[in-house]
């Protein structure tokens, strides 16, 4: 039973958080503080406290922290299930219905102008990143890792997963030697 009272704990202020993390805190206090007594105010929000200290989404953390906290290894597994859950299912039924109308003028209309907006949108992300990069690293450093990447990624044909862990190696070492 607590397994269920965990999974609608965290499934409903999923369905009904629109905004993402920060809108369900409310949703979710409501649940776990008031309906089902698990933790105080207080508790909560030292709770979220520490949620927000960390890297990532916030509801995911305060789930997979309740849900130990009330059910063990399970309930933990069980809170975060219940977290993304409402996305899984809004996703998987807008996939069929893209697949169902993939063919018609409109779907294909659309995916011809969404992919350059996509494209632009990449584009604009890249430069700021190398404009962050210049600034912070210096262009030198910058333009080493850029080339050193192309080159691993398009001549060696590198999995991009190794060219990243090499890449935080390199910083993680010459940010050791600089300071």
């Amino acid at each position: 039973m607590i397994y269920w009272e965990i999974f609608l704990a965290f499934f409903i202020p999923g369905i009904l958080g629109y905004g993402g993390g920060p809108a369900t805190i409310p949703l979710i206090e409501n649940e776990v503080v008031g309906k089902y007594g698990w933790m105080s105010t207080q508790e909560f929000s030292e709770v979220l406290a520490i949620g927000n200290s960390l890297p990532g989404p916030i509801a995911t953390k305060m789930a997979g922290y309740i849900g130990y906290a009330e059910g063990g290894i399970l309930g933990s597994f069980v809170a975060l299930f219940a977290t993304i859950a409402p996305s899984i299912i809004l996703m998987l039924v807008l996939m069929a219905i893209l697949m169902k109308y993939k063919d018609t003028p409109q779907v294909k209309n659309i995916s011809k102008i969404v992919r350059p907006v996509i494209a632009v949108l990449l584009a604009v992300m890249t430069f700021q990143f190398l404009k962050d990069s210049f600034s912070s690293l210096g262009m030198v450093y910058s333009l080493l890792m850029v080339i050193g990447s192309y080159f691993l990624l398009e001549k060696m044909k590198m999995h991009p997963a190794i060219v990243i862990s090499i890449a935080l190696a390199v910083g993680a070492i010459s940010g050791l030697i600089i300071y």
